[in-house]
């Protein structure tokens, strides 16, 4: 294993994280992610630790905070070390109005009627934050979290207001770091702008989509990142799946695979698959599978600190952490980042044309 330090902090986490949003499988949506029983999830968590990996994500919405209880007894079942580790979590979403497939018809009458008076179980308000940290630290059955991230943008709240609760929770001792998700360019510097004109703890961590079927992030959040040191950790790194190398042009793939029953990040198909077809040769010539090399290519550009990867198997768990293995040659990597380039976009375009002749000005 190999380890980068989050951002501009101390903090040193494995190149590789292992994610939790196949733990539970509970309602919703997260029965098509994964339904890793306790003794699975102890497994993928102890192989993954002798592995060398040392960073753990879940979140308080993923199946209805059974993942973040499931992740926390996996760590008291494997006896991980709990100053070796780095466990991260999250905040945003409603956790109670999610409701099991097989609730008893009290519960599915209290979700409905949570459901109903679901003002302020969601959200970054001071409220929530100080409500969730504490609701997350009880299912995970830990004393502090390591890395606490906001899970979306909320368009009700003042940034300036979740800035400040955020800064609360660290001095409070219930958490360490904090990060962000899914967050436009503009509302992450307002934010870091803020908390730095006011002294208070600032983000230090983007938890994105990325992958080499999408390189939005490229535009804007990238450069950002890059100049505020800001850890990307990219979420949904073989995009859903579809980098697994097991689905063709003609829609065939795997019955039981995520992708097939909820296909979701948005990719653009025809180009993926050009991806996948320039990758297929360099996959077999190492033999290692499309999914390690997919991988590899984001463990091989600068700005990614760490890997968000999830596993519903052992197989794919062992697959996935060989990919800190792989080497990419310059030729290799020429190849696929013009395959897998981002449109022009304006004013991208722009800056770069009138940029030009100032980037040389200087030896």
């Amino acid at each position: 294993m190999k380890y980068a330090k989050l951002g501009r902090t101390g903090l040193v986490v494995s190149r590789i994280c292992l994610g939790t949003m196949t733990f539970g499988g509970e309602g919703g949506i997260w029965k098509f992610i994964g339904r890793q029983q306790q003794d699975e999830a102890d497994v993928l968590v102890r192989t993954a630790f002798e592995a060398g990996v040392n960073f753990f994500d879940t979140a308080d919405v993923y199946s209805a905070g059974v993942s973040e209880r499931m992740l926390g007894q996996a760590i008291r079942n494997t006896s991980l070390p709990r100053d070796e580790i780095v466990v991260a979590t999250k905040v945003f979403g409603r956790v109670s109005s999610v409701v099991a497939e097989d609730a008893t018809d009290a519960e599915k009458a209290e979700g409905e009627r949570r459901e109903k008076h679901a003002r302020n179980i969601s959200g970054l308000s001071r409220k929530h934050i100080f409500d969730g940290v504490d609701a997350s630290l009880e299912r995970l059955g830990l004393d502090y979290i390591d890395l606490y991230q906001v899970h979306g943008t909320d368009p009700l709240t003042p940034i300036e207001e979740t800035v400040e609760a955020l800064d609360a929770v660290v001095r409070s001792g219930k958490v360490r770091y904090v990060g962000l998700c899914n967050m436009p360019a503009w509302l992450i510097m307002k934010a870091i702008a803020y908390a730095e004109r006011r002294g208070l703890c600032r983000f230090e961590s983007c938890q994105m989509y990325y992958s080499i079927a999408g390189r939005d992030l490229e535009r804007e959040i990238v450069p950002l990142a890059n100049d505020q040191q800001l850890a990307i950790l990219p979420w949904s790194p073989l995009a859903g799946g579809f980098l697994s190398g097991k689905f063709s042009r003609d829609g065939a793939g795997p019955n039981d695979a995520r992708r097939t029953v909820f296909d979701f990040p948005p990719v653009d198909k025809d180009r993926g698959f050009d991806i996948i077809d320039a990758m297929r040769p360099m996959a077999d010539q190492r033999g290692v599978s499309v999914a390690q090399l997919s991988l590899a290519w984001l463990l091989h550009q600068p700005h990614v600190t760490s890997v968000i990867i999830g596993a519903r198997t052992l197989e794919q768990l062992t697959d996935n952490l060989a990919s800190v293995n792989v080497a990419y040659s310059q030729d290799e990597l020429a190849k696929l980042n013009d395959i897998s380039a981002l449109v022009p976009e304006y004013p991208g375009w722009m800056v770069d044309r009138q940029g030009m002749d100032r980037r040389g000005s200087v030896s």
